[in-house]
């Protein structure tokens, strides 16, 4: 499948699949009148793999040279493996990485789960943002951990301020698959 039309099945698929009419709150706490709900796209079938290669070719287009992504868990683990595993069918090493809301108190004490971050340069994933609170916590952990945070990508941008947050606090590029307007939002 061509990389357009990839993005244009993914985009069918978050527009039928994922896009949920109706007053909800957001784990920011604000209110909306629609909900996005990814998980329903990244823990699907047939969009899954979609994601990773939409994500994967979003960061090459992008100019993005890294080694790993991940973010906080749990709206980014499987867009992260996904990017992982698109990565690893066009034979490139991307690993993946989960980034806990605290460090461990056990075991071997570690905030950043998976193959090593440190000294490598690193892609923080999300799957929306509304405020960038979770991509931020990711951002701080991975740097916690050693590891040079060189974008910050989603797949889905709510236009709610998260990319010029993102942007002036950690200093990196935000980048997204789709905005909300895309969406009919």
């Amino acid at each position: 499948m061509t990389n357009t039309a990839a993005r244009t099945r993914l985009l069918e698929l978050i527009k039928e699949l994922a896009v949920v009419h109706g007053k909800v709150i957001l784990s920011s706490g604000k209110e909306a009148d629609y909900y996005i709900d990814l998980r329903r796209i990244t823990l699907h079938h047939e969009a899954a793999p979609l994601v990773g290669s939409v994500m994967l070719e979003m960061l090459d287009t992008a100019g993005i040279d890294f080694t790993n992504a991940g973010g906080l868990t749990m709206g980014a683990d499987p867009v992260g493996t996904a990017l992982m595993h698109s990565a690893g069918h066009a034979g490139r090493a991307i690993d993946a990485f989960v980034v806990r809301k605290a460090q461990k108190s056990y075991g071997m004490g570690r905030q950043v789960e998976g193959p090593s971050v440190e000294g490598r340069n690193v892609v923080v994933l999300e799957d929306t943002s509304t405020t960038g609170g979770s991509a931020l916590a990711a951002v701080e952990g991975v740097r916690k951990a050693g590891g040079n945070v060189v974008a910050v990508a989603v797949i889905v941008d709510r236009d709610t301020g998260s990319k010029e947050r993102i942007e002036a606090e950690a200093g990196v590029p935000y980048l997204y698959a789709f905005g909300k307007d895309e969406l009919g939002l």
